[in-house]
């Protein structure tokens, strides 16, 4: 078949503008991320002003890299690079966030009432992991808690009667081992978030010592400001990096007031979603009359709506 002219047939974009050879690009990097690869940013135009020619149209798609590498186009400029500098901050908030802009690629809140472009960006990645390192009573409330909301959940324990099926059913892995020798296997990557509620010090100073410094999204150890701190004191002096301590979580958890089992589950599972997903930990509400005074600086209330939209 030939084409108006009388040469080979041409390659059409699909709607939206994009070739096919990108889709098919985008769908292969989507994939691979859902099936244990490096995490993707797809951003999708939903809504473009049909006055602005320069404008992306609907349906055209971006995808994004970890290392900033791209698939796709949104014709370039400054809109292209706002939307790549979108999604690269996405990526670290794990979720799907709605970007408006205006026909300068400038990013627009809440107060706009109209856009130029609306483009929806979404994080394609494995579920995160969730290593518990302890069995007991805390261990099981958090990992049915953290089951719930979307985490894929190992727990390790040494005692038979703890680390049983029977006793975890929302856990997708259940390990009954030596604690040294199972952390030592155990595949630790940035989407993993280990917490450490054994049954005593000398388990958590074992475990912490396996897994302190290696590229864990989150390591949280429980315990009193004294044990946790002589813990770290052991590590620092065998040479473990200051910063890597530092970085430990311990006393784990958000200060709720928590006291049993399950509250202490809630506090923990409560400061991993605030790593997650970049939050404060303050509380949202305000007080009747708060709003006079956020009213006399419109920073703080551009603040605010940021936060309440994430």
């Amino acid at each position: 078949m030939l084409d108006d002219e009388g040469g080979p047939p041409r390659r059409r974009p699909l709607g939206g503008g994009v070739m096919p050879s990108v889709i098919a690009e985008i769908a292969r990097a989507v994939l691979a991320a859902l099936e244990g690869g490096e995490p993707v940013v797809t951003a999708t135009v939903i809504r473009s002003d049909p006055g602005q020619r320069s404008m992306p149209v609907v349906g055209s798609k971006l995808l994004v890299r970890p290392d900033g590498s791209t698939v796709g186009t949104f014709r370039g400029g400054a809109i292209e690079q706002t939307v790549k500098q979108a999604c690269l901050d996405q990526l670290r908030r794990h979720g799907t966030r709605l970007l408006r802009l205006d026909a300068n690629g400038g990013e627009l809140d809440d107060r706009h009432v109209t856009s130029s472009l609306d483009v929806l960006i979404e994080v394609v990645e494995t579920p995160p992991v969730l290593l518990i390192v302890g069995a007991g009573h805390i261990g099981r409330s958090l990992c049915k808690l953290a089951a719930e909301v979307g985490f894929a959940v190992t727990v390790l324990d040494d005692r038979p009667d703890y680390a049983n099926r029977e006793r975890l059913p929302e856990a997708t892995q259940v390990l009954c081992q030596d604690f040294d020798e199972a952390l030592k296997d155990f595949p630790i990557t940035p989407n993993t978030y280990i917490v450490m509620v054994s049954r005593g010090h000398k388990q958590d100073e074992l475990s912490l010592r396996r897994v302190v410094g290696k590229p864990a999204a989150y390591i949280g150890m429980i315990g009193s400001k004294r044990r946790t701190g002589t813990v770290l004191q052991h590590l620092e002096a065998e040479g473990v990096p200051r910063a890597a301590l530092d970085a430990v979580h311990t006393p784990i958890g958000l200060d709720i007031g928590a006291e049993t089992p399950e509250e202490i589950a809630v506090s923990i599972l409560a400061e991993m979603i605030m790593v997650r997903r970049g939050g404060s930990g303050r509380t949202m509400y305000y007080r009747r009359g708060g709003m006079a005074e956020l009213e006399t600086s419109g920073a703080a209330a551009g603040t605010i709506a940021a936060e309440q939209h994430e």
